[in-house]
């Protein structure tokens, strides 16, 4: 009989497994299917990211993701190492396609906002926050999923990342919609992320 600790296990691992599947099963796309995008917004709460594009009667969502946040996502960003994703309004202003993180948006925090209240508080704002995908060097998490895993240990180590917060701010998606994003999104663009 299994134990509810080895049954605990089992459904973690399925669920993961079943995760780690549907991101590697094959996509094709074409961006050229979906409208302009206009605006993005964030919910953190949902852990949901929507791409918008303007209507007669306002916004319309077009494609949503599941993304993960700073490993402290409850509250605004306050100050450089907190790990908390940003609240408010912001650009998506540049785009990385070198990034250490597949491919990365650059979000415009801090705003003149946000400098000053860290400035009044003595500390810096941070920066440095991006939309992007799953980091490239998996070394330091491969110890960890290698004896458990006999295909491409960085595919596993990015699906499972996917199913928790663990940046130090940014908004992380898997990769394969970090390639959506990438071609959806036009710079400047807005970006408003909401708690």
């Amino acid at each position: 009989m299994i134990s509810r600790l080895s049954k605990a296990s089992v459904l973690t691992f399925m669920l993961l497994f079943s995760h780690f599947a549907f991101a590697m099963g094959g996509r094709s796309f074409d961006a050229s299917e979906y409208p302009k995008i206009d605006k993005v917004e964030v919910y953190k709460g949902e852990r949901r990211m929507d791409l918008l594009t303007e209507t007669n009667d306002g916004f319309e969502v077009v494609k949503s993701y599941s993304i993960s946040l700073g490993r402290n996502p409850i509250g605004h960003k306050q100050q450089e190492g907190d790990a908390r994703t940003p609240e408010g309004l912001y650009t998506l202003n540049w785009k990385n396609p070198n990034s250490a993180y597949h491919l990365s948006i650059h979000i415009s925090y801090p705003n003149a906002q946000d400098r000053r209240q860290a400035q009044e508080r003595g500390v810096s704002p941070g920066g440095e926050i991006f939309i992007h995908g799953k980091p490239n060097d998996t070394r330091r998490w491969a110890w960890l999923i290698s004896p458990l895993f006999e295909g491409n240990v960085n595919d596993a180590i990015h699906a499972i990342l996917a199913q928790f917060d663990w940046t130090q701010g940014c908004i992380a998606v898997l990769n394969h919609e970090m390639e959506e994003i990438w071609e959806l999104v036009d710079v400047p663009t807005p970006i408003e992320i909401f708690p």
